[in-house]
C-alpha cells in the first residue's frame, strides 16, 4: 500500500488550506484513512480520521471545528480541509490507512511520507 500525500505549504493565521492523499496498491475494499501530524516531538499527534464509508469522523479536540475531513472512495482518496489555520498547526502531516475499515483510538497501519504545512502568524 502507498499513500501520496499533497497540498501543503506556508500560510498565514487564519487562512485556510486544504491537503489530500491518494491511496494506491493492493488495498482492501474496504479502509479507514486519517491524518496524524508531527511537529518536533516523539510521536506524530492524531489530527483525524474517517471510516470506510464516510460514516464516522474523528477528530482531536485542537481541530475540531476547524478542520473537517473527508473522503472519495472512487479516487481512493481522503482531503483534511483546515480553516482558521493557526501557528500550532504547524508540522509535518501524516497520510494514513487501516485495513480495519474504521479507527480505533490507535495507530494505523500504513503510512505515507509527510507533507509540511507552516503557519505563519
Amino acid at each position: 500500500v502507498q499513500l501520496q500525500a499533497s497540498g501543503g505549504g506556508t500560510v498565514q493565521a487564519g487562512a485556510s488550506l486544504r491537503i489530500s492523499c491518494v491511496a494506491s496498491g493492493r488495498l482492501p475494499r474496504t479502509f479507514a484513512m486519517g491524518w496524524f501530524r508531527q511537529s518536533p516531538g516523539p510521536e506524530p499527534e492524531f489530527v483525524s480520521a474517517i471510516s470506510w464509508n464516510g460514516g464516522d469522523t474523528y477528530y482531536a479536540d485542537s481541530v475540531k471545528g476547524r478542520f473537517t475531513i473527508s473522503r472519495d472512495n472512487a479516487k481512493k482518496t481522503v482531503y483534511l480541509q483546515m480553516n482558521n489555520l493557526k501557528s500550532e498547526d504547524t508540522a509535518v502531516y501524516y497520510c494514513a490507512a487501516d485495513p480495519r475499515g474504521n479507527w480505533y483510538g490507535d495507530r494505523m497501519s500504513w503510512w505515507g511520507r509527510g507533507t509540511q504545512v507552516t503557519v505563519s502568524s
